[in-house]
């Protein structure tokens, strides 16, 4: 079997204004890449990064990347993911040149699923579990008078779905940040989880007045409290926060998860698969992180492809550090408006209803490979390059 296309899609749809820290948008995007061979088998991977972003790295995929891979064996994912790296590490050990490989190491592996048969959480070696608990990420940054009721709503919305945890943004200043994050526990019930991102949006002491604040609150983690080049500034909040500090969304490849991981620089590690190198490496960073006792609870921002592999990885993924009662991981699930998430698969994942009806809980599609079938024709009204 041969690599016959590689051919990258990017769409877009209008929706309402919303942010975090770091940006306002009022488009969604989404990146699928196409990987076709000559025995007919089509694999599918998502890239992540949006907007402009997305048009950047449909260049590297289609220009860059492609012309290494055309009639290679797409079975070769070790060989071809360090083929590739190897002859981009001068020009990009980080950032979009991965964010690009990502999605064709995720669409090689769907072809393997479907060449063997196999859907890729067997395709990894078993699961260690049949569903995965979701949490509802919702809570966006909004321009309104009154952002601490309509979060308190939001999240209240969020709690009657079924979920048994969410996430909310922050990164609004230290004190107005305090105020939606205590609006938000109030409004959920106490047993509930409640993670809060901050999307790098602090310097260390602000990120410790937040941090303090949510040691008074029962905070699951605090996600992304500074940026991800502060190594020392993670450490020290790690070591005085009794909340949990979290990260890793914007890392990439074992290398740079070699020091975040051993230097304890987060409690718990976040690894964005359709970014940091793709399933390959994913794999090795899984096992760097529990090599050093660090839970992996991985970033998911995109389309119910990325969902749907997400949850795959995570049924696959062994407990740490195990036991009759352990604290498994948990799917991240964007509740916001996503037409790349109702209208995208000619099966959908359904994970509101699977939530409803599961527990808070949803299950991989079992079919061979990622085990979805994009609907590549309802997609095109969105299409933008």
């Amino acid at each position: 079997m041969k690599i016959t296309k590689i051919e990258s899609r990017v769409y877009g749809h209008d929706m309402p204004k919303m942010g975090y820290s770091q940006a306002w948008f009022t488009r969604r995007s989404c990146h699928l890449v196409r990987v076709e061979t000559d025995e007919g088998l089509v694999g599918v991977g998502e890239v992540f990064g949006a907007g402009n972003v997305a048009l950047g790295n449909k260049a590297i995929v289609e220009q860059v990347i492609q012309p290494m891979l055309l009639g290679e064996d797409p079975l070769a994912r070790q060989y071809l993911w360090h083929k590739v790296y190897n002859a981009l590490r001068d020009h990009g050990q980080k950032g979009m040149p991965l964010q690009a490989q990502s999605a064709i190491d995720i669409a090689l592996w769907d072809i393997a699923g479907q060449a063997t048969g196999l859907p890729l959480v067997k395709l990894l070696g078993g699961p260690c579990r049949e569903e995965v608990t979701v949490y509802g990420y919702g809570m966006m940054l909004r321009e309104e008078e009154d952002l601490e009721a309509s979060f308190a709503d939001e999240a209240a919305a969020i709690a009657d779905m079924g979920f048994k945890c969410t996430k909310m943004k922050i990164g609004m200043g230290p004190k107005k940040d305090v105020k939606l994050i205590e609006a938000v526990r109030n409004a959920i019930p106490e047993e509930m989880g409640l993670g809060v991102d901050a999307n790098h949006a602090y310097a260390f002491k602000d990120a410790m007045y937040v941090g303090a604040a949510m040691d008074e609150m029962d905070i699951a983690w605090f996600e992304e409290p500074v940026a991800n080049e502060d190594h020392q500034g993670y450490r020290d909040l790690c070591q005085a926060l009794k909340t949990p500090v979290s990260g890793g969304e914007a890392e990439f490849t074992r290398w740079g998860f070699r020091d975040l991981i051993e230097k304890r620089c987060v409690d718990i590690v976040q690894p964005e698969v359709c970014g940091l190198g793709g399933i390959t490496e994913y794999l090795n960073v899984l096992a760097l992180a529990h090599t050093h006792f660090v839970p992996c609870m991985n970033h998911c921002w995109g389309s119910d492809v990325s969902v749907a592999m997400t949850l795959h990885l995570l049924c696959a993924q062994q407990d740490l550090p195990g036991g009759l009662f352990p604290q498994s991981p948990m799917l991240e699930f964007d509740s916001t408006i996503s037409h790349f998430r109702d209208e995208i698969l000619e099966e959908p994942l359904d994970i509101f209803g699977q939530v409803k009806r599961q527990d808070g809980k949803a299950k991989p599609p079992m079919r061979p490979g990622l085990g979805v079938t994009v609907n590549w024709e309802a997609l095109e009204r969105y299409r933008v390059a």
